[in-house]
């Protein structure tokens, strides 16, 4: 939300070496987007090879949002005293072995344990990206820009994930959506070593270790015990994790109060216009990941897509993400930040209700038009927020608040997939119906998962119940996620600030 920035003299603009470096960039946050969602059309291959359980398949794919969510924060600070070049390519050689060793996993657990370590060096990425946009593009017009580029970027890589795997796995065997990922991060370190330039911030400071440690004991255990009470209900294991995270959480606060460079300035959240765009980022993005987790496993399982054909019938939310570009000048325009973070939420809000209304429909149009909708709207949204927190602080924090940002991004994909999709799975059990004659084994095959139940049962009418009882759930969990989106959408319009921007001057950005 650039209205919200002071003025200030008008500062040098970014030249051909700033824009290029802008696309190696907007390469790494691409990958690190579809390296998020390209795991969701392997679920029914890797289980067919691997054998994983259905709580397996859920930490195949949220723990590397969890971890990565919980060292954003420590990692944008340590970005901000090291260099944020210098950690950016370090976690460049991290990914691209992480990504090897996941691709040849031969069990569930070595799977988890490489996504875990995925997510340890992205997180030494994504705020250093951000950062590093927030210190090449001084002038306020020119950054906005760039970030509306970093922004579609990592809005088209979630969606983009689904039709990069298609492809790979109509050829390939399922560790190929991980190894490609490797000749991408050879190009982006060599790019990367010659275009991008070093920046730091000016706190001396140490990273508090403390600090570091209780940001990453609020995260995890407050994202675990969400998992967990939607999938095992409010057990000992669900109030102890979620005990912890608020204890951490409450001790994380009243420290940052009394450091004198805190690990993150907690009194930003006072601010309506930041608290505001994180929030909208948060639910955003809960609705978008959570929606594609089981969507593309619908696709296949149910609608019987080949992988390739599911990617490409996400396609029309990649192409609504990146024509956001070009609105969002006019939507700041005519309606300010906050209005049109509303506005954005409330658009995804109707394409999750026209998705979920489709979902019975044997065409495809109602899918493909809800999806293009979702977008857009989530699209706008992201844009918007994440600009907002950007500008929010001075240039030496870029990577802290880069962080945070990230965060909320990370953590709302982590919800989705973890709240989403364990509401999804208690729903498909709930409404699973069974014929009296099903045996035991064909019993706890479909009661594990549609997966289990397609690829290894032998009765029809078993995978058929298993089919109607996952439609049936995905669709109450899409219209949940509209209630979700719908509530966000008002508190946006109303709590973040919505001066109109005008396109022509320097204060505009857009």
């Amino acid at each position: 939300m650039t209205s919200s920035l002071p003025a200030g003299p008008v500062q040098a603009r970014a030249g051909k070496r700033e824009w290029a470096a802008l696309v190696v960039l907007v390469l790494v946050v691409l990958l690190l987007a579809i390296d998020g969602t390209v795991l969701y059309l392997a679920v029914p291959s890797l289980t067919e090879d691997i054998g994983p359980t259905a709580t397996q398949i859920l930490w195949i794919g949220d723990i590397y949002a969890f971890v990565l969510a919980g060292l954003l924060i420590t990692m944008g600070n340590i970005a901000d005293r090291i260099g944020r070049k210098r950690l950016l390519m370090i976690g460049t050689v991290g990914f691209g072995s992480a990504s090897v060793l996941a691709a040849f996993a031969s069990t569930p657990e070595v799977l988890i344990a490489a996504r875990a370590l995925l997510g340890l060096a992205g997180a030494t990425l994504m705020p250093s990206t951000l950062s590093i946009v927030r210190s090449m593009f001084a002038d306020r017009a020119q950054r906005a820009r760039a970030i509306a580029i970093w922004s579609a970027g990592a809005t088209a890589g979630a969606a983009l994930g689904p039709l990069v795997g298609g492809a790979l796995l109509e050829r390939f065997w399922w560790g190929s959506v991980f190894l490609i990922n490797v000749p991408v991060m050879v190009l982006a370190l060599v790019a990367g070593r010659l275009l991008l330039p070093e920046s730091k911030g000016e706190a001396p400071a140490r990273i508090d270790v403390v600090s570091s440690a209780l940001s990453i004991l609020t995260i995890v255990p407050l994202v675990f015990a969400l998992k967990r009470l939607f999938s095992d209900g409010a057990d000992a294991v669900t109030v102890a994790a979620a005990a912890t995270g608020l204890l951490a959480g409450w001790w994380f606060v009243r420290r940052q109060n009394r450091l004198a460079v805190p690990l993150l300035d907690v009194s930003l959240f006072k601010v309506p216009a930041f608290s505001g765009a994180l929030a909208a980022n948060v639910l955003a993005i809960f609705g978008f990941l959570g929606l594609l987790f089981f969507f593309s496993q619908y696709l296949q399982l149910v609608r019987g897509f080949g992988p390739l054909k599911a990617g490409a019938a996400e396609l029309p939310g990649t192409l609504a993400a990146v024509l956001v570009v070009a609105l969002i000048g006019v939507l700041l325009s005519r309606l300010g930040a906050g209005r049109a973070i509303g506005l954005g939420l409330m658009v995804a809000a109707v394409g999750l209700t026209v998705m979920g209304l489709s979902v019975d429909v044997r065409t495809y149009w109602g899918l493909g038009i809800g999806l293009a909708v979702i977008g857009l709207g989530i699209g706008v949204a992201m844009t918007l927020s994440t600009d907002a927190v950007v500008g929010a602080v001075p240039e030496r924090r870029a990577g802290a608040a880069s962080a945070v940002a990230e965060t909320a991004y990370e953590l709302g994909g982590a919800l989705g997939i973890a709240v989403l999709g364990s509401l999804h799975g208690l729903l498909y059990r709930s409404s699973l119906a069974l014929p009296a004659e099903t045996t035991a084994a064909d019993r706890a095959l479909a009661e594990d998962s549609l997966a289990a139940a397609v690829y290894g049962s032998p009765t029809p009418g078993v995978v058929a119940a298993a089919q109607d009882a996952f439609a049936q759930a995905m669709q109450s969990a899409t219209f949940v996620a509209a209630v979700i989106l719908v509530g966000a959408s008002v508190v946006a319009w109303k709590v973040i600030p919505s001066e109109p921007v005008p396109t022509g001057g320097a204060r505009a950005g857009h």
